[in-house]
Order: structure tokens, then sequence, then C-alpha cells
């Protein structure tokens, strides 16, 4: 798959709601006019929700690229429950303006894909990484570290979208998945990996730089 994801502005996700919306605004529109105004603003709102930019990807073999768009809200060291290891944790909060396609960080082979069933409490809050619902994608390199990165649904999303499997190969930036209407994306990363992000800071998917792994045998680069 492109990374640069072959469909331009508007995600394949987004154009059932912004049909929905235009329809509902474009009928009240002939029989209330200005009154209307509204619902314009809210299929504006969808249009923008649902945008997919192309982005740059940067070159680095060790380079750990944000999975989505959004603000930092945590760089710690934490137990990765889906690889059985001690880890560095980065987490990354998306906002209903955020843009909420979501994209591989690393190069690497997706050993195993589990969904976890749970609740909607606020993403912007750390239990949520444990309580709500869930989708973690275990990702082994080249050189044979272990990344797990995590959609998990926030209080108003609904709804976790993968497009991938246990098997496939990621290329870095590549799209494998979608959130709707705000969220996060937790990512795992192996002992010894230098984080280049501090909480508060503003980052892109694909775009943006996470950490950088170890040199293959630093840290626990084998998970």
């Amino acid at each position: 798959m492109d990374p640069r994801y072959p469909h331009p502005l508007i995600a394949r996700e987004g154009w059932p709601f912004l049909g929905l919306a235009v329809a509902v605004a474009l009928a009240f529109t002939v029989f209330a006019g200005w009154w209307s105004l509204p619902l314009w603003l809210v299929a504006l709102f969808v249009l923008q929700f649902f945008r997919d930019p192309p982005r740059p990807v940067p070159g680095g073999e060790r380079l750990v690229l944000s999975p989505a768009d959004g603000r930092v809200i945590v760089v710690a060291n934490a137990r990765d429950p889906y690889a059985d290891r001690d880890a560095l944790k980065i987490s990354v909060f998306m906002n209903v303006f955020n843009v909420h396609s979501n994209r591989a960080p690393v190069d690497g082979t997706i050993e195993r894909v589990t969904y976890f069933p749970g609740k909607f409490v606020n993403a912007d809050l750390d239990k949520a990484s444990e309580h709500n619902e869930r989708n973690a994608l275990l990702i082994r390199t080249a050189e044979g570290s272990l990344v797990s990165c995590v959609q998990v649904a926030g209080l108003v999303a609904r709804r976790v979208l993968c497009y991938v499997a246990a098997g496939e190969r990621l290329t870095r930036g590549q799209r494998f998945g979608f959130i709707r209407f705000g969220s996060r994306l937790d990512v795992f990363l192996p002992p010894g990996a230098r984080p280049c992000v501090a909480i508060g800071e503003k980052v892109y998917a694909a775009s943006s730089v996470l950490a950088e792994l170890a040199e293959a045998g630093e840290g626990d680069a084998r998970g």
C-alpha cells in the first residue's frame, strides 16, 4: 500500500457522513433558506474531521513516527501489556479537530492484532489505555525490535477501525486504520529507545518523529 494513501483530502470513511450532512443541509435550504446555516456548519465540521492529506515521511531506519495527529500526553517508562515487557510509552491524544487517519510508526511485520472491548472514558485520561475499547498491533521490525501501537477509543469515539492483520508487512507512514471522533494512540517501545518529543508537543501522523530505536543489540531489542 502506498504510504501516501491514494484518497486525497477526504478519507473514505467520511463520505457517507459528509453525503448525509450535505443532503440534509440542502433539503433545509430549499424550505428554510438562511435558517439552514447551522446545518451547513455541521457539514463543514464533518468535512474537516474526515480530511486525510498526504504527508511526507522522513527517512531513518530506526526512527519511530507518530501514528496520529494530536498532542503528546505521555512520555514515560511503563509496562507494555501486549509484549509483556518494560517499555517507553508515548501517547498522542487526538481531539475532534485533528486528522484521525492512523499511520504505521515503523517498518515491520505484524505479529499480532488484538481487539479489546471496553469503556469509553475520556481518552485524555491515562486509565483509558487500560479500560477503553482498543485495538493493539504488535509489530516486529527487521532488526528484531517489537513495537506496540494501540488505537484507543475515547469519550465520543465509538468506532475503532483497523484494516490490517497478522502476517502483513507495514511501511512507515502507511495508513492502517481510523478512529472516529476523538481518541488516542499509545506506542510502546523497547528499552533503550530515545524519546524525541515532550509532553504537550503537537505531532503529525507519518511526519513527526516520536523516538529513535536503539541499535540492534542495545536494550531489549528482541522483546
